[in-house]
């Protein structure tokens, strides 16, 4: 997102903000004293930790046969060096060379704003309005004697700062930084890990105070509103949520179309917020008043298909197995086959961590074997063409040898807000 759209979208946003009486009076009956509460005395990634992955980043790059990697604002910068920006016209970039220290080039305006980010490195290279940034980033592949060979771009840098970069460089070819920056991203640290479960923390408690929160009359304007504000004020940041009623719910992100809670209602929401930059998301489904028989029996069987994706969430499995489990034992009970509806039309999960979806993902033909550290959200919804949807979303990190939960699901449709697993250390 550019500056531009990031203000208009923030102007929206506050401009949309307003609570309605009903969310108001509603959180107004609740004692101060029941409003959960999380210790957020944790720190942030620290410069010698990135210092850290620029090494491993290096170091893969000498196995893999690449001579430098090229990253525009975005989760992977910011997770080698600090830099939290936005993309616009004007290229702002950092090099890793294979060998050597790394580099910014950022327009001449911006370096103090850039520079408040920056942990890492203390060359930054600016370009007036004139004249070429690509000139500037081609400069220091020169100066680190990696201007040859492969320049591993990441994968979302935009065609116009490849072609333009690549022009200036004919003895060298450009491909995928995949295998570096997915090298170091996929697997996390126990502190990345500690930084998710805090995520997750957070959202939890939000979820248990906006559950009791819930009435009869209330819109989906109305909850996504008062689940934001409860995750901003339990110290989350970016906070998000996505709430659908009644048909609506069969529609996994939702329609345009404005649902209120009835007596009966399928609540389901889908919510997160991050901590110092790592992700939470967690998915929910509520029934308001007394469950169906069929509710209660779609519930249960996603609630099954969850326990089915951890169980089988084992070192050295391949990813595509987990969401071919979950498969198999819906259509045993006839929803599907595959992703035919009434069934699971998406992938069992994906992988979270700086970003709330990331490589690599629980989805049929995914070969990638699992690994310690790899994370993911454990998914396997339901959904009923016009009726209503069920998800119930918790996220996992691969262990020695298994699946660890962040939160644990809920013990059943009756007692359905789950709890938090233990610390992690």
């Amino acid at each position: 997102m550019d500056k531009r759209s990031f203000l208009k979208a923030t102007a929206l946003t506050l401009a949309g903000s307003a609570i309605s009486p009903l969310a108001l009076s509603s959180e107004k009956k609740s004692p101060l004293h029941n409003f959960p509460t999380v210790n957020m005395d944790i720190a942030p990634i620290s410069a010698l930790e990135r210092k850290q992955r620029i090494s491993k980043a290096q170091e893969l790059m000498r196995k893999e046969g690449f001579s430098a990697i090229i990253l525009e604002p975005g989760a992977a910068m910011d997770y080698f060096t600090g830099i939290q920006w936005w993309r616009s016209e004007r290229l702002t970039s950092v090099v890793i060379p294979r060998d050597g220290d790394i580099a910014v080039v950022c327009p001449f305006f911006e370096e103090p704003s850039i520079r408040e980010t920056l942990s890492v490195g203390d060359d930054v290279r600016v370009w007036q309005e004139h004249e070429s940034p690509f000139a500037k980033v081609c400069q220091i592949l020169k100066d680190r004697a990696v201007d040859k060979g492969k320049i591993g771009f990441e994968n979302t840098v935009r065609y116009f700062v490849l072609e333009n970069t690549m022009a200036l460089l004919p003895n060298a070819k450009h491909t995928s930084a995949d295998p570096i920056t997915l090298g170091c991203r996929m697997y996390k640290s126990t502190h990345e890990l500690q930084l998710l479960h805090k995520a997750n923390e957070v959202t939890l408690r939000a979820y248990e105070y906006t559950y009791s929160q819930l009435k009869v009359g209330m819109s989906q304007h109305d909850v996504k509103t008062l689940m934001k504000s409860t995750l901003s004020k339990l110290g989350g940041n970016s906070a998000w949520c996505l709430a659908l009623f009644n048909e609506a719910s069969a529609f996994p992100h939702g329609t345009k179309a404005e649902q209120f809670i009835r007596e009966g209602s399928i609540v389901l929401m889908d919510s997160g917020c991050s901590v110092h930059g790592y992700q939470a998301d967690i998915s929910r489904t509520f029934v308001i008043g007394s469950p169906t028989k069929q509710q209660r029996h779609v519930w249960d069987t996603v609630r099954q298909g969850q326990d089915i994706a951890f169980e089988k969430a084992q070192v050295g499995t391949e990813a595509g197995f987990i969401d071919d489990a979950v498969r198999k034992y819906y259509e045993s009970l006839n929803f599907g086959p595959k992703y035919k509806l009434p069934g699971l039309s998406h992938r069992t999960g994906h992988g979270i961590g700086m970003e709330g979806h990331e490589s690599i993902n629980f989805v049929h033909g995914e070969q990638m074997l699992l690994k310690q550290g790899m994370c993911f959200s454990n998914e396997p919804g339901i959904y009923l063409p016009e009726q209503f949807g069920v998800r119930l979303e918790d996220c996992l990190y691969m262990g020695e040898k298994h699946a660890h939960w962040f939160t644990e699901p809920p013990a059943s449709l009756d007692a359905p807000l789950g709890k938090l697993a233990n610390k992690i250390s």
